[in-house]
């Protein structure tokens, strides 16, 4: 290919090249698809697993709940930790968008004038996953598998290299990760706090039969007496 050989050996762009050559050859439809996917539809997606995670985790209203809920607290708030650490990273680097120095790339998304270098779609679609994972193995591994695919739909639209989608991965992980210990000294005993109180406790823990107020009137199971009181009584 023409283009690759302008573009020397460089492994980067050679895989730009060849990810990106997918969308030439794609039905017109699939490339818009890909578009959406890539720029909206992933980041909703891991919003709602976040959502679901959480609704799983308060039905089942295990013991270790509000641990549980603060690990998924935290981990839009490490996504938003990690795009702030990212503007000086990009402004630093300063490496134009694949576009701009490379020819014969189908774009598929219009308008990108800032800097490639990192990613903030892979960085926050990673962030969210590996919170995830600390949260929930389950939900965690579909996370970081959606992130995975936001990492390869940037690639493929025309707007990142493949190592500013690896970039993304690594800042998105490292900043969850780093800085979990002490998210999660923060945040538990705030959680535990929540589960107490009774008007808030429904965002730690679904409300059980036993703490839902009697109606006046109603009649209310009696527990039975142990041996000791019932000796007492005769």
């Amino acid at each position: 290919m023409a283009v690759l050989a302008e573009s020397g050996s460089n492994p980067d762009v050679e895989l730009l090249y060849d990810i990106n050559g997918l969308a030439r050859s794609a039905p017109h439809w699939f490339d818009r698809t890909m578009e959406f996917v890539g720029e909206y539809g992933l980041l909703l997606a891991m919003v709602l697993l976040v959502v679901w995670c959480w609704w799983s985790v308060r039905r089942r209203g295990q013991e270790d709940a509000a641990t549980s809920v603060a690990a998924l607290v935290w981990a839009p708030l490490a996504a938003g930790i990690a795009v702030l650490v990212n503007i000086p990273i990009r402004g630093f680097v300063s490496r134009p968008r694949p576009f701009v120095d490379h020819q014969g790339l189908d774009v598929l998304v219009s308008g990108k004038t800032d800097f490639s270098f990192v990613s903030d779609h892979a960085t926050l679609t990673m962030a969210l996953g590996v919170g995830l994972f600390v949260a929930n193995r389950r939900f965690g591994i579909a996370g970081i598998g959606l992130a995975l695919l936001e990492g390869f739909c940037r690639v493929y639209m025309g707007v990142h290299y493949p190592t500013d989608v690896i970039g993304g991965f690594a800042l998105g992980t490292a900043v969850t990760l780093l800085l979990a210990p002490l998210a999660s000294a923060l945040l538990t005993p705030l959680m535990k706090a929540v589960e107490r109180a009774p008007k808030v406790s429904w965002i730690v823990r679904r409300r059980a039969a036993a703490d839902v107020p009697v109606v006046p009137g109603a009649r209310r199971s009696v527990e039975p007496l142990d041996s000791e009181e019932r000796d007492l009584a005769a």
